[in-house]
């Protein structure tokens, strides 16, 4: 049931969330400046030059921010499962119908500009879920309601990996879970995917014959600690073949990676000797650029790491680079400072809402950022696999600017409404 609404399309708007997305939008753009400086065109609106090109992605993204607060609130809920279904067409279509660039067929290309179909289906799947289980009849807790949620969120992770060879953007979708987690889906789902990455490490790095004694073993002394029946024992021999069917079969997929998936899962958990002049170059230009910058930095447009293009995507996957060399650890702080804020920031608000599906989004919003600033972050310090994945709001582009931008605004506008409905 709702209450009389205020005309104005700013009315209860949160200023502060808005303010800070300005803030992180505007610092990104002065930071692919420095990334991608040219002197013979140093005007920042120069659109034959990147930066020039960002401020098209720029004015363009707060028009369409615009263009979400004019758009009544409840389009979002009555046509969730619409966006969704339109977004999975294109994810289906880009491979054939779109352009190859860097490797990935993820593209379509209009002239200068792209645009990439899998960066928007994080705002489509997010409505999806939440118009799923903001359902008064759906309970995340039960098993089919579970199956079809996951389904959502795998079924375009799926298309997106395999169909379009992104890997960074298909394994995004994982971040979802913790909004599952938080509308009531066992600890135990949580449980089991720590234990099976650990599995996963493990299957890389120890002998396949060695972890199969290792699980035998396990399975064998919990057999100690546990009531002994036909199901209890049933239970256990099940969990074991599993666990060994996970070690094979991570094997089996390492062995038919393509070599340069293989190298960065090498880099990251240290196997062998890297060479830094190959399959560790990224990583390690990363760090230097980031340690080069000390504490205050080297100052805006002097640092040389990324003057003299040592480090690779400068302007996009590692930007951040371009943060600590030139701001130093006070400037990287301040922008991890910043993006924390404002994903709490989105805590804060899901939490005051009263409609459930608005609550639900918001957990999205605040999941898809958090895991982007994480694994973004952890690659250029050599934590996380470098997947290629932007910085939200920082790295170049017009479709992580464009998708971020509708992901953070439905929410904005979803929030302003939420006092006009009752309990």
């Amino acid at each position: 049931m709702r209450q009389n609404k205020n005309d104005s399309i700013f009315y209860n708007i949160d200023w502060i969330t808005v303010l800070i997305y300005v803030v992180l939008v505007l610092m990104g753009w002065a930071n692919i400046y420095a990334a991608v400086y040219n002197e013979e065109h140093y005007i920042i609106t120069d659109i034959s030059q990147k930066y020039g090109k960002q401020m098209i992605w720029i004015g363009t993204a707060f028009l369409i921010a615009l263009i979400v607060l004019i758009i009544d609130e409840s389009f979002y809920t009555a046509f969730a499962y619409v966006i969704y279904g339109v977004f999975m067409v294109l994810i289906i279509a880009v491979p054939f119908l779109g352009r190859e660039v860097k490797g990935s067929r993820s593209w379509f290309r209009f002239g200068d500009f792209g645009l990439q179909p899998a960066e928007f289906m994080k705002f489509a799947t997010n409505l999806a879920i939440a118009k799923f289980l903001s359902n008064q009849n759906i309970k995340i807790a039960d098993y089919k309601n579970t199956i079809i949620t996951l389904l959502m969120l795998f079924v375009p992770m799926v298309i997106i990996m395999k169909l379009q060879n992104e890997t960074g953007l298909a394994i995004v979708f994982v971040a979802f879970i913790f909004t599952l987690y938080r509308e009531g889906l066992s600890v135990n789902y949580l449980l089991l995917g720590f234990l099976a990455a650990i599995l996963f490490i493990l299957a890389l790095l120890v002998n396949n014959i060695v972890l199969f004694a290792i699980i035998g073993i396990l399975c064998s002394v919990s057999l100690l600690f546990i009531k002994r029946s036909r199901t209890n024992l049933f239970l256990i021999a099940v969990i074991g073949i599993v666990a060994c069917g996970m070690v094979k079969g991570t094997s089996t997929i390492y062995e038919h990676l393509e070599p340069h998936q293989k190298i960065r899962i090498d880099v990251l958990l240290g196997r062998g000797t890297v060479d830094l002049k190959k399959e560790g170059y990224n990583v390690n230009q990363a760090k230097i650029a980031i340690g080069s910058g000390g504490f205050a930095g080297k100052g805006f447009l002097h640092g040389t790491q990324t003057k003299y293009d040592f480090v690779p995507e400068q302007d996009t996957d590692f930007i951040f680079c371009t943060v600590g060399e030139e701001w130093g650890f006070l400037g990287s702080s301040l922008v991890i400072i910043l993006q924390l804020t404002l994903i709490i920031r989105i805590i804060f608000m899901a939490e005051r809402q009263r409609s459930p599906f608005s609550r639900i989004y918001g957990y999205g919003v605040a999941s898809v950022l958090f895991f982007h600033l994480t694994i973004n972050v952890g690659m250029t310090i050599g934590l996380a696999p470098v997947i290629g994945i932007p910085l939200p709001f920082f790295s170049y582009g017009g479709s992580s600017l464009w998708s971020f931008t509708l992901l953070l605004f439905i929410f904005i506008k979803l929030d302003s409404h939420r006092l006009q409905i009752l309990r």
